[in-house]
C-alpha cells in the first residue's frame, strides 16, 4: 500500500479538535491507543503509522510521546520519538509523577548534595536521614 492509500486511511479516520489533536474514531484497545489494521503487518497502534506516513521512520530504539496526552491522538506534530525512560518520565503514571518530584515530605531539596540512590535508582533525603540517626542516637543515651 502507498504513502498516499495510507494517509487517506488515516485523515479518514479522525476528527480535528480545537486542541489540534487527530482524535481517532476507528478502533482503540481498552488503554485508549488507536488501531489501524495494516494489512502487511496485522494491527498497529494507528499514532505510529501516522507518524511513519507523514513524518518518516521512528528511530530505531526511541518510543513515540504524546505530547498532548492523548493517547487517541494520530497528529504526527504531537508526536515526539524518545527514549523508553523519557516517555515513561514525562508520562502520568508513578514514575513520571515521582520524577517530578523536587522535595522529600519534610521539604528537603533533592539535589545532588542532598540526595542518595539507592538501588534501581531510588532517592532518599540526606538530610532526613541525619536526622533521624540524631533522633535514634538520642533515644538510646536517654534509655542508658
Amino acid at each position: 500500500m502507498s504513502n498516499r492509500d495510507t494517509a487517506s486511511r488515516i485523515t479518514s479516520k479522525v476528527r480535528y479538535t480545537d486542541t489540534g489533536c487527530w482524535e481517532w474514531t476507528g478502533w482503540r484497545k481498552s488503554d485508549g491507543y488507536a488501531l489501524l489494521n495494516d494489512r502487511t503487518y496485522g494491527n498497529r497502534r494507528a499514532h505510529r503509522v501516522a507518524y511513519e506516513t507523514f513524518v518518516g521512520p521512528i528511530p530505531d530504539g526511541l518510543h513515540l510521546d504524546h505530547l498532548c496526552r492523548n493517547r487517541s491522538c494520530v497528529n504526527p506534530a504531537h508526536l515526539e520519538p524518545v527514549t523508553a525512560r523519557e516517555n515513561l518520565r514525562r508520562g502520568n503514571g508513578w514514575a513520571g509523577r515521582n520524577a517530578r518530584v523536587t522535595a522529600c515530605p519534610q521539604g528537603h531539596d533533592y539535589d545532588d548534595v542532598n540526595t542518595r540512590r539507592g538501588r534501581g535508582g531510588a532517592r532518599s533525603c540526606r538530610e532526613c536521614d541525619r536526622i533521624r540517626h540524631l533522633v535514634a542516637r538520642a533515644e538510646l543515651r536517654a534509655v542508658a
